[in-house]
């Protein structure tokens, strides 16, 4: 691999992004295409942090996987927030985890999004199925997770999938009850999903206030994602990537530094990160360097 590196004057960077139909592919979640930019961002000391509807179990090994163990990640469309010990205050945070995380709730309790979503679900005669009710072979065949990978999906903490049977004037009168729960019904990839009053979008301000607050000056922000359900992180950085989706879905940032990818899944995460941060650097930021090893960073 040749000579990287970051010329003086370039601000520090975050880069938060979306997984599944992002990072990792729609189908069958491989992510080796966005491998020499993970490989890349790791030797500059960029984090790569997850904003992902997964929950924190899901999240631990695929962090170690993708080799973003030391980053922090948001789970749940925005409900959790997990920090690395460096992402810390040392005097306030002192009880991490057995795997040595602090996680910050942003979100309410899954008891509580549970309880009125069976309430609505009774009131409206509404047609759904939440994801803890969805048998296990069905959560199998509809994710393409593996069985250990799907029981972990199960295991919520501040949101609710449902997949929805019903028709769009009931998903409406679910949206509007919810809301005067102090719910949010969000679309994502495969499923609706059932959170409390947060969303990526704030959670990544949460985020790089943190980060800004532990360093002393604001850095650099990219986000990546597909779907609807990404729209508050892309609208809440500096430069986005919306990713081409695997859905007909119409996904509308209020984002004037927006770039489209014109592949799907990790190929377009690629592309979109190259857009912003490759070689091709004259867009008012220094550059890094080319993920091929061709080259060094330009101004």
């Amino acid at each position: 691999m040749s000579s990287i590196r970051l010329l003086p004057d370039t601000p520090s960077r975050l880069l938060f992004t979306d997984l599944d139909g992002s990072l990792l592919d729609h189908h069958d979640y491989d992510w080796s295409p966005a491998r020499p930019w993970l490989t890349r961002l790791k030797h500059l000391g960029i984090p790569v942090i997850p904003v992902t509807s997964k929950t924190r179990h899901e999240l631990l090994p695929l962090r170690r996987a993708l080799g973003l163990a030391e980053a922090p990640f948001v789970a749940e469309n925005g409900a959790l927030v997990g920090l690395p010990p460096a992402w810390c205050h040392a005097r306030l945070e002192r009880d991490p985890d057995p795997d040595g995380l602090v996680i910050k709730s942003l979100g309410v309790d899954i008891g509580f999004i549970r309880q009125r979503l069976a309430i609505w679900r009774h009131r409206l005669d509404a047609r759904f199925t939440p994801l803890s009710e969805l048998p296990l072979d069905e959560l199998v065949a509809c994710t393409g997770l593996s069985e250990p990978e799907a029981r972990l999906a199960r295991r919520r903490e501040g949101s609710e999938p449902l997949l929805w049977q019903g028709d769009e004037a009931g998903l409406e009168a679910l949206r509007d009850g919810l809301a005067g729960d102090g719910l949010r019904l969000v679309r994502g990839g495969r499923f609706w999903h059932v959170t409390g009053a947060c969303h990526k979008g704030e959670a990544v301000r949460w985020l790089v206030r943190r980060y800004t607050a532990l360093r002393g000056h604001r850095p650099l922000t990219l986000a990546l994602g597909d779907g609807p359900n990404d729209i508050p992180m892309l609208e809440a950085v500096d430069q986005a990537v919306l990713i081409r989706g695997h859905h007909d879905r119409p996904v509308a940032p209020a984002q004037p530094a927006l770039y489209r990818s014109r592949v799907a899944g990790p190929a377009g995460w690629a592309e979109g990160v190259a857009h912003w941060w490759g070689r091709d650097g004259h867009r008012g930021e220094s550059a890094l360097s080319n993920p091929a090893g061709q080259g060094e960073a330009m101004a």
